[in-house]
């Protein structure tokens, strides 16, 4: 990649190469190399990780700590995943909670303006 743009009155070109594990960079003619040369691994921008989530349990669990504002199914009903089942009311906002697989209602463990803590049996799919 090549770009030229000004900077206080002064002129700059500049070029973006790859460099095998690293990234070159040529600024009015000057190289500059960033990442690894001696053979080792560049080391990789660090991203948000999220803890793994059991999908293949069928207990719906509050993902913070709040109030049961509404519940949408009763037991027996049956739900395809992405439907709304309940909502959870943190932190003066709305939250729904929508269904993570398809399945039937088996067990409702809240009542609506029941104050719940995060990780808490929500609904139980069978």
């Amino acid at each position: 990649m090549k770009f030229n743009f000004k900077n206080q009155g002064k002129d700059y070109n500049v070029e973006i190469a790859d460099a095998g594990k690293g990234m070159k960079v040529i600024v009015n003619g000057k190289e500059f190399v960033y990442g690894a040369d001696d053979g080792a691994p560049v080391a990789a921008v660090p991203q948000a990780v999220l803890p793994k989530r059991d999908l293949s349990s069928k207990e719906v669990r509050a993902v913070l700590a709040g109030a049961i504002t509404e519940i949408c199914v009763a037991c027996g009903d049956v739900v395809k995943t992405g439907q709304k089942l309940l909502t959870l009311s943190a932190m003066k906002m709305e939250n729904e909670i929508l269904s993570e697989c398809d399945g039937k209602i088996k067990e409702i463990k809240v009542t609506k303006d029941q104050k719940v803590k995060e990780g808490d049996v929500l609904i139980v799919l069978a």
